[in-house]
């Protein structure tokens, strides 16, 4: 899979819509789960930074596309979502990947969809399982407006106040080796979370 840096950069002139593409596909759509939503807002800041991105138009336009990607997703699980969990495994759907954003909503609640935002896989299976559950729509948007608007502009605005940061711009390729391997740690922690709860149950 090519970085969050090299990807936009094939992307040339299109690198704005390419990315709120991105952003919604991750945000709602069952494919998209697997794209590198945290790291490549950081490296969209970043580029903002340098002048190679239009700030203004990459904050609302990624705030837009994660604010309707899930309620794409919150929309597909109201109406067909329960079946999600009879799918069979395939090379890119798991099972697995249901259960862990399942768990993650039975503990944080309506919650998740604010939380679900910095964790991958999880962000994009949240809105669906809260389609599937019947979680009030009202309160749906009020917290998919406030998780979008806290990932999309807290990530970019990062990227882009350390893309001013000497230091960040003579080492740009670690920092971006750095906030992949961030941006991961909440999904193996669910990960591992999950694992240990599956083995608790079958030794009880």
């Amino acid at each position: 899979m090519p970085t969050p840096e090299s990807l936009l950069d094939s992307l040339g002139s299109f690198a704005t819509l390419g990315l709120i593409a991105i952003i919604f596909a991750e945000s709602g759509i069952l494919l998209g789960f697997f794209l590198p939503g945290d790291s490549l807002l950081f490296t969209a800041g970043l580029f903002a930074a340098r002048g190679d991105l239009n700030l203004a138009v990459i904050l609302v336009g990624c705030f837009i596309a994660a604010v309707a990607g899930d309620q794409v997703g919150y929309l597909f699980g109201k109406r067909v979502g329960p079946s999600l969990f009879g799918r069979p495994d395939s090379r890119i759907f798991k099972q697995k990947y249901v259960a862990q954003a399942d768990a993650f909503f039975q503990r944080h609640g309506a919650k998740t969809i604010v939380l679900a935002r910095f964790v991958p896989i999880v962000r994009t299976f949240a809105p669906i399982l809260a389609g599937v559950g019947k979680m009030r729509y009202r309160q749906f948007v009020v917290y998919n407006l406030v998780g979008g608007f806290v990932w999309s502009f807290g990530v970019i605005l990062l990227g882009y106040w350390l893309g001013n940061v000497a230091w960040v711009k003579d080492n740009i390729e670690i920092v971006l080796i750095g906030i992949v391997l961030i941006s991961v740690i909440p999904a193996l922690f669910e990960i591992l979370r999950h694992r240990n709860s599956d083995a608790d149950t079958a030794s009880s």
